[in-house]
C-alpha cells in the first residue's frame, strides 16, 4: 500500500526530536562539547584511512559533530567490501540491555559527508531507540580505505551498504533477518539501488535524497541539453590525459567556499558543511577538501535506481523537506518504485535541514517504520 503525506516538523507527539529522546544525553554542556569538536579540527587528518588494528586499538575520542548521548555505547569497527576495500564505521548500541538479538539497521551520506556528521547523528538517535545502528564511511571517503582520495562510484558505492549489512549480520547482538539500511543524500540513491539487488535488506528508507547518476547526467531539474553533456564528457576525458601525465588525478577547488552570487542551497550547504558550529568535521570533503575532477565520468554513465521496482515487496519510505531543491529526486523515485512504499514531506524543511535540525527530522516515523517492518 503506498502513501504520502505532508508531515508538520518534528514528531508525531508534538514534541520535537531532542524533546521527545527518552534516554539522557551527555551530562557535558553544550559549550563544552562545542570546544572539544572545535579543537579536533586541527588534531584529525583529513585523509587518514584507519588499518582494522588501528580501530580496534584506538582510544576512543568523540570527533562527531553532536553531543554523546549517555543511553547509547559507540565503538569503531572495520570491515570490508566484496572489492577488498577497508570500510570504517561507528557502531551504535542501546546501553541498556533487552535481551535477545536485536534489529539492525545501516547508515551513510550525505553525499561528500564522513559519518562523524548525519549518519552518525541518525545513528545514534536511532540507536537510542533500542536499535543497533552502523554509520559508515563510503570507499575512498573518511577514515576508510581506497586509493586515490575522494573519489565516488554508483557501482562500489552501492556495494558499501551490502558490506555494512555483512559487518551487523556477524554481530552476535543483531538478528540477520531484520536488517534495513537507511541513506541520507547522495546515498539515498546508493541505498535504494543496494535495496534492490541485495534481498537481505528487509526495509529501506532515505532521507533528503539525492538520484547523483542523474543530477551528474542530466543537471538539476534534467535541464542539461545533449550538446552541454557532451562539453561536459569532452572536457573530462580531456581531464583524463592531463591525470595521465601526471600519474594521479587532479582535484577540483575546495568545495563550499563561497564568493556570492551563489543558488540557495548551495548557501544552505556551506551554512552546515562549514561551521564548526554545525557541522564542520576536518574530513569531510564538504567541509574543506575536494572530489577529483573526473569524479562524475561513472554517474553519467551507470544510473543508479535502474531496478528501483525489484524493492517490492519490501517497503520503501522516502522523507523529504516541503522546501528542498532536491525534492524531485524523491518524488520521482515514490513514482517510480512498487508498493508497499511512503512518501512524507516535512513541512518548511530544506535539503540541509533534515541532515541535523533535530526539530525537523521525523525519528519518530523513521523508528515506526522500521519497527514495523523489520519484526
Amino acid at each position: 500500500m503506498s502513501s504520502r503525506t505532508i508531515e508538520k516538523a518534528g514528531n508525531e507527539d508534538g514534541k520535537s526530536a531532542m524533546e521527545s529522546t527518552a534516554l539522557p544525553r551527555t551530562g557535558k554542556s553544550h559549550e563544552g562539547w562545542k570546544r572539544t569538536t572545535r579543537s579536533l579540527v586541527a588534531a584529525v587528518g583529513v585523509s587518514s584511512a584507519w588499518a582494522a588494528g588501528d580501530v580496534a586499538g584506538a582510544e576512543e575520542v568523540w570527533d562527531k559533530t553532536f553531543p554523546r548521548s549517555e543511553g547509547v555505547v559507540h565503538r569503531k569497527i572495520s570491515f570490508k567490501n566484496r572489492y577488498g576495500i577497508p570500510l570504517v564505521g561507528d557502531l551504535y548500541q542501546p546501553k541498556e540491555g533487552g535481551g535477545g538479538k536485536r534489529g539492525a539497521i545501516a547508515i551513510s551520506g550525505p553525499f561528500g559527508a564522513v559519518k562523524e556528521q548525519a549518519a552518525g547523528l541518525y545513528a545514534q538517535t536511532l540507536a537510542e531507540r533500542g536499535w543497533v545502528t552502523l554509520a559508515f564511511d563510503p570507499s575512498y571517503t573518511g577514515e576508510s580505505g581506497g586509493e586515490p582520495r575522494h573519489v565516488a562510484s554508483p557501482d562500489i558505492n552501492t556495494e558499501d551498504f551490502c558490506a555494512a549489512v555483512d559487518a551487523l549480520g556477524l554481530l552476535e547482538e543483531v538478528d540477520r533477518e531484520r536488517i534495513g539500511i537507511l541513506g541520507i543524500c547522495g546515498w539515498g540513491g546508493m541505498a535504494l539501488s543496494a535495496a534492490a539487488v541485495d534481498k537481505r535488506i528487509k526495509a529501506v528508507a532515505t532521507s533528503t535524497m539525492y538520484d547523483m547518476s542523474r543530477v551528474m547526467a542530466k543537471g538539476y531539474d534534467d535541464q542539461m541539453t545533449t550538446e552541454q553533456r557532451s562539453e561536459v564528457l569532452e572536457k573530462l576525458s580531456r581531464q583524463r590525459w592531463t591525470d595521465a601525465d601526471h600519474g594521479e588525478p587532479e582535484y577540483g577547488p575546495v568545495s563550499l567556499e563561497l564568493k556570492g552570487g551563489e543558488p540557495a542551497f548551495v548557501v544552505e550547504y556551506a551554512g552546515y558543511y562549514k561551521d564548526p558550529e554545525r557541522g564542520y568535521h576536518p574530513r569531510a570533503i564538504n567541509s574543506n577538501g575536494s572530489w577529483t575532477m573526473t569524479n562524475p565520468l561513472s554517474f553519467m554513465n551507470l544510473p543508479l535506481m535502474t531496478y528501483l521496482r525489484e524493492i517490492s515487496p519490501r517497503p520503501l519510505l522516502l522523507v523529504h523537506g516541503e522546501k528542498a531543491h532536491s525534492r524531485y529526486f524523491s518524488e520521482s523515485a515514490f513514482e517510480a518504485a512498487a508498493e508497499p512504499k511512503e512518501l512524507v514531506i516535512i513541512e518548511g524543511a530544506n535539503h540541509v535541514d533534515l541532515y541535523d535540525r533535530l526539530d525537523k527530522i521525523p525519528f519518530e516515523r523513521l523508528d515506526a517504520f522500521f519497527s514495523e517492518h523489520l519484526k
